[in-house]
């Protein structure tokens, strides 16, 4: 089976992606500098799959130590590319460190991959690309709006770094996945979402006040042009991402892709606003949760949700895990984490 190398791949949608990788019979790399993940996910992705991942801590941006793991690990026969800043708020304060994570971090990837004559390449990428767009919901055809955060526009940038590498070195070949908002966490709550510091993602944020660690949730917003006036995102299950890397990677190894550069949409193709899904953890999980109505957030947009039935027809995937289910598992996950009972 393949060699697959993972970078990110201690970060929270990486580590779930190298469970399903490892539980399709791929052997995976995983790169990380740990700069927002801890070297222990390492034990669960061995408690999950029964295989402890081949691990290297460095920083893709350093191409002399990046060279040497390449050459440890010859024979990768493609790439996963998590890693990157992800944050939509920290981003606009912090707009340096994002481009040269994001994008200098990506330049160094393909150079790397093209002088040890690697050809296949995943990319994650993000909804974000699309902006507030002019229709709902966004399909793959949607032109792209100008970016409102840093983050954002190290998107788009690296997406078009990856189609010139393409257009210039032709054996390149690429699968874009243009996320929605990942959340929740594996069933066995061995590996999920575990931010250093104060979380800039809503689910984590929600489990931590209601594990005490919060005094309560802030909302950002109440004003937006949505039925309840809080922002609207399409909330996808990160298990059910993962298995769309899997969907994907036996797709470019084998050749049934369409094009050297294709795009997929991954989300639930509906809508779920922040005071529906605050509602929601509070139903499944029959905790209380505090939380208060503040100003909008810099650099958040209105509202977005995926048509994601391009990647149902040519990759066979859905996403369909109830949003119930999967804020009980973040749930499950924050309770393993505190040892809370």
């Amino acid at each position: 089976m393949a060699k697959i190398l993972v970078t990110g791949g201690l970060g929270y949608i990486g580590s779930h992606t190298v469970v399903e990788l490892q539980q399709n019979g791929y052997e995976v790399v995983i790169v990380d500098n740990l700069s927002n993940s801890e070297i222990k996910v390492l034990d669960g992705i061995e408690a999950i799959t029964g295989i402890r991942p081949h691990f290297e801590q460095l920083d893709i941006c350093d191409d002399k130590a990046f060279q040497v793991c390449l050459t440890k690990h010859n024979g990768i026969d493609a790439v996963i590319h998590f890693a990157a800043s992800k944050a939509v708020g920290e981003s606009v304060e912090k707009s340096l460190d994002y481009y040269r994570n994001n994008v200098y971090g990506l330049i160094q990837l393909l150079t790397l991959m093209r002088k040890n004559d690697i050809k296949h390449i995943i990319f994650s990428s993000s909804c974000t690309v699309y902006g507030q767009a002019e229709q709902l919901p966004i399909d793959e055809t949607a032109p792209r709006q100008t970016a409102t955060s840093p983050y954002g526009n190290t998107k788009q940038m690296c997406e078009d770094i990856i189609r010139d590498a393409i257009i210039s070195y032709h054996d390149f070949n690429a699968i874009l996945l243009r996320y929605f908002n990942p959340i929740g966490a594996h069933p066995s709550a061995m590996i999920g979402e575990l931010p250093k510091g104060v979380p800039n993602n809503l689910v984590p944020y929600i489990t931590q006040t209601a594990a005490g660690l919060r005094k309560e949730l802030s909302v950002f917003g109440d004003d937006y042009n949505t039925p309840d006036g809080s922002a609207i995102r399409d909330y996808i299950y990160v298990v059910d991402l993962a298995k769309a890397h899997v969907k994907a990677m036996q797709r470019l190894l084998s050749g049934s892709n369409k094009s050297d550069c294709e795009i997929f949409n991954l989300g639930t193709g509906s809508g779920v606003s922040v005071l529906e899904l605050v509602n929601t953890f509070m139903e499944a999980t029959g905790v209380n949760l505090p939380y208060k109505i503040v100003g909008r957030r810099a650099g958040d947009i209105e509202q977005v949700w995926a048509d994601s039935s391009y990647a149902e027809k040519e990759l066979g995937w859905t996403a369909k895990t109830p949003l119930a289910e999967v804020l009980n598992s973040a749930w499950n996950w924050e309770k393993k984490v505190r040892n809370i009972q």
